[in-house]
């Protein structure tokens, strides 16, 4: 890559993980805000549903945006949105003013994906390699920034810290104003992801807005390109179903290791220490070298055809979980490369996504993938409690098998049937 590729790849993965250190803050907070609001958990709880909807519902009229207006203004708009509505969260007298910022943070967090990913896939020559690092930045912010949200909070009011947490997203918005993204893609071959004149855009209806979008979207749902919509569901699936109810499953099987003292039950941090949280972040952390290794394989080999191989990875790692958990170094072994293959997947997915889409409706394209992977792929969560309540966690882990072996069909019906727009 050279200096400005670079920049831009910086620029994408720390806007990136910012956008998921909010959406899992969200949920440390809330802790805080049942008793400063008098409210319950359901009450709160039907608010934060409000702002992960739009999360996940805005990613295609946001791929329509980008292919509109081009990627880095809707970047540093969702940026300055999401600062803006945790000033405004800090700020909340009441639940009504406190359900607006999260609608707010909504809204503007559910455009990041289409534009991150267009950007990268259309002005960086090395599209794998970037779109790993830009997969490394969203699991440091997974990871961390929950963390950091606990420790602020040791120190500082709630309100103090959804303040303080706004300041990344100023910096890194300001950074993204130096980064010329035009320059990349004239280097590319790309001329048309800014979106064109301007004031062109302003002049166009409702009507014609509609019309391009209806046309765009026959233009883009190729056989190929629909695969890849059928595959990026069940990849959403799993990846939903696994890390909901992970947190519990790993502290049901680490407290059948009667002999795992990590420290003292009769010390002072005994009530607090949780080896399964820990163990949580872990697997969260190892998909930092997941996601380097699914780009590197992606420059190398067809990413379809990657998706295969680790579809199938998944699917023998589900059947082997229960079993490892027997052995306390078996269960770490096939956690850890749980951790590491479900995130390889993702820069795969993504770069299958951007071979299978012509650029000008590469923003669409990622806001259809995204309904797919956030909206359908929600449905993880209740099939994962549906499952565990009749059922339990072996059942589990074979619906999880399932959905990868579905997976690695798909992603083999793309690479057999597909025809790729590269």
């Amino acid at each position: 890559m050279d200096a400005n590729e670079r920049r831009i790849v910086a620029f994408t993965a720390s806007s990136h993980g910012l956008v998921h250190t909010y959406e899992l803050s969200i949920p440390i907070l809330l802790t805080v805000w049942i008793a400063e609001f008098s409210t319950t958990a359901a009450t709160l709880g039907a608010l934060v549903t409000v702002g992960y909807g739009l999360f996940g519902v805005g990613a295609l009229p946001g791929g329509v945006v980008v292919d509109r207006f081009g990627s880095k203004p809707v970047i540093i708009a969702c940026l300055l949105g999401m600062g803006g509505s945790f000033l405004l969260v800090g700020a909340a007298p009441s639940l009504p003013v406190l359900a607006l910022a999260l609608a707010v943070w909504g809204v503007t967090a559910s455009v990041y994906h289409p534009a991150g990913l267009t950007l990268l896939s259309k002005a960086v020559e090395r599209r794998g390699t970037a779109l790993g690092y830009h997969g490394i930045g969203g699991n440091l912010g997974i990871a961390l920034g929950p963390l950091a949200a606990v420790l602020l909070l040791l120190a500082f009011d709630w309100r103090v810290v959804a303040a303080l947490l706004t300041v990344p997203a100023f910096l890194v918005a300001g950074y993204g104003f130096t980064v010329d993204v035009d320059a990349a893609l004239a280097a590319a071959g790309e001329t048309d992801e800014e979106g064109g004149d301007t004031n062109e855009s302003a002049n166009v209806t409702l009507g014609d807005s509609l019309a391009g979008f209806v046309g765009d979207t026959r233009a883009l749902l190729t056989l190929g390109f629909a695969l890849v919509l059928v595959f990026v569901t069940f990849s959403g699936l799993y990846y939903r179903t696994f890390l909901t109810f992970l947190p519990g499953l790993l502290g049901d099987t680490l407290g059948g290791f009667a002999d795992l003292q990590l420290v003292d039950p009769e010390g002072p941090y005994a009530e607090e220490f949780d080896p399964a949280r820990y163990l949580y972040v872990a697997i969260l952390m190892v998909g930092i070298p997941g996601q380097y290794l699914g780009g590197r394989i992606a420059d190398r080999i067809p990413p379809e055809r990657g998706l295969v191989y680790f579809m199938s990875i998944l699917a023998a790692l589900a059947l082997a979980f229960v079993p490892a958990t027997g052995r306390i170094w078996s269960f770490l072994l096939v956690s850890g490369l749980l951790g590491v293959a479900l995130f390889t997947v993702q820069p795969l997915s993504q770069a299958t996504v951007a071979a299978y889409s012509p650029p000008g409706t590469r923003g669409l394209s990622f806001g259809y993938t995204y309904v797919g992977i956030f909206g359908v792929g929600s449905l993880g969560a209740g099939l994962a409690g549906f499952v565990l309540t009749v059922a339990g966690t072996r059942e589990l882990f074979f619906v999880l098998a399932g959905i990868a072996v579905c997976g690695a069909l798909a992603s083999g019906s793309v690479d057999r049937f597909g025809e790729s727009r590269e």
